[in-house]
């Protein structure tokens, strides 16, 4: 039986340790960018805003809500238009998607731009450190932080760095944005904002403990979980807080919104559902098969929101009550997060396979088997998906023509 807690359900003490699958960092310091071979004599247009609903995936999980959910469509029936392959890597992060562009680093340091349409590489850009996180992509400008703790900004037409910030710890968290300003997280315990053109310190907000989580941006208000077993919100217009939550447990899964509420997972095994304006959880869920931690960032669209867990399982949830719609067995752990493309959830796992359900019964559409490990998560824009694995390959999915 399925147990749902309301209020103050449990405590569990557990440490922060998300230890990345591959340890592959040395220190930090910018390199140059190197255009591949056959990248075009002229740099790709760039355009300010999106070109229209769809075409962009320009944020971790798509959007300042961090709701994992995709404007483009997709084609019912998916084939692999394209394979990126590095030579010896491996990738945790996420793709973005703007313009017709795919960007993509990898753990060994490497920032990469591949053409959406043919797979072919236009630049890269190396570090001597490594990255497990996601670019986030704005006004002709890639924002990334790397193991070592620095924060680049690079120039999306040639890969060349514009500035770059020194935090005090690992990045694991993606940017976000605010007006003119670039937001993320760090092991430092600190949420920085910076101006997104020069790179300067607009202000900073420290926590408790390590984020490692993405800020989820919503009205004014930043959106923290924190390895200090608090969802924090604060104020962006002062840096402030403005309320903390305690969740019982650390984490490090970016939160999604919908309206007035907030969903994301914890170490301690629980799923949680916060009222941010009342500051109070509505409600929570913890699966039948014990305090597995929830690695896995949710989606959230109407009434349903999907989240994978390391019991190998995904989860679909009632936004409302917390009860579960649906559960779906893949044949490993869950860590890759769920994108819901209309009708259908797309998400990854550690068994290789990329896997389609129904979003409303939780049934198996279709479903890829790549050999290595997701623990990337699927960017879907100008009906492309995109995912990369730990075998060092990035894969396209469309329709042939």
């Amino acid at each position: 039986m399925v147990r749902i807690h309301y209020h103050n359900a449990f405590t569990i003490a557990v440490t922060c340790l998300f230890v990345s699958t591959m340890q592959l960092v040395t220190a930090c310091n910018a390199q140059s960018a190197t255009p591949a071979a056959d990248a075009p004599s002229s740099p790709p247009t760039v355009a300010k805003t999106p070109v229209s609903p769809g075409k962009n995936w320009p944020l971790f999980r798509g959007d300042p809500l961090s709701s994992g959910v995709a404007k483009s469509s997709l084609p019912d029936k998916l084939s692999v238009l394209w394979k990126f392959e590095v030579k010896g890597g491996a990738f945790e992060g996420t793709a973005a998607i703007v313009d017709g562009v795919v960007y993509i680093a990898d753990l060994d340091g490497k920032v990469y731009a591949i053409d959406l349409e043919t797979g072919k590489q236009r630049w890269e850009y190396k570090t001597d450190s490594g990255f497990n996180t996601s670019p986030a992509v704005r006004d002709g400008l890639l924002y990334i932080g790397d193991i070592d703790g620095r924060f680049y900004c690079l120039d999306i037409t040639n890969g060349k760095p514009n500035w770059g910030y020194e935090s005090q710890a690992e990045i694991n968290s993606s940017a976000n944005f605010y007006k003119e300003h670039v937001l993320f997280g760090s092991q430092d315990a600190t949420l920085y904002c910076l101006n997104a053109k020069s790179g300067e310190l607009v202000w900073k907000h420290s926590i408790e403990d390590q984020i490692r989580c993405s800020p989820t941006v919503v009205e004014d208000r930043a959106f923290v979980a924190g390895c200090d077993g608090k969802l924090h919100v604060i104020d962006l217009n002062k840096g402030e807080a403005v309320a903390a939550v305690e969740i019982d447990a650390p984490t490090g899964v970016t939160p999604a919104a919908q309206g007035d509420f907030i969903y994301f997972g914890t170490e301690g095994g629980a799923f949680f559902c916060i009222n941010w304006k009342e500051a109070k959880t509505a409600w929570t869920f913890q699966p039948d098969r014990g305090s597995q931690p929830f690695r896995s960032s949710p989606a959230v669209l109407g009434d349903l929101v999907v989240v994978g867990g390391r019991t190998k399982s995904v989860y679909a949830l009632n936004t409302k009550s917390g009860e579960q719609v649906w559960e779906f067995a893949a044949k490993q752990r869950v860590d890759s997060s769920p994108v819901i493309v209309g009708q259908r959830v797309f998400v990854g796992s550690a068994d290789g396979r990329l896997y389609a359900l129904d979003l409303k019964a939780g049934a198996e559409v279709w479903q890829y088997e790549a050999g290595g490990g997701f623990t990337s998560s699927p960017a879907v824009a100008d009906g492309r998906l995109v995912i990369a694995n730990d075998d060092g390959n990035v894969y396209c999915f469309g329709e042939k023509k």
